[in-house]
């Protein structure tokens, strides 16, 4: 999955908590929450594990010129 999975989970929960009632939470936005949170714990691990085996080159040790 990629960044666009991680960006629409987080925004499926931010909808959830948004439309979280004050009080009397029914279980099955508990559970739905849970759920959204474990598959973006999931997909944040997988991104990690990408970055790791393809890091990216240090972009700035070439922005200042050594002197000679």
């Amino acid at each position: 999955m990629s960044d666009d999975t991680i960006r629409q989970l987080e925004e499926r929960i931010a909808e959830l908590k948004r439309r979280w009632p004050a009080h009397s939470v029914p279980a099955t936005m508990f559970q739905q929450l849970e759920d959204l949170e474990e598959e973006l714990v999931r997909e944040l691990k997988k991104a990690a594990e990408r970055t790791a085996q393809h890091p990216i080159p240090n972009c700035h040790e070439h922005d200042h010129p050594t002197e000679e």
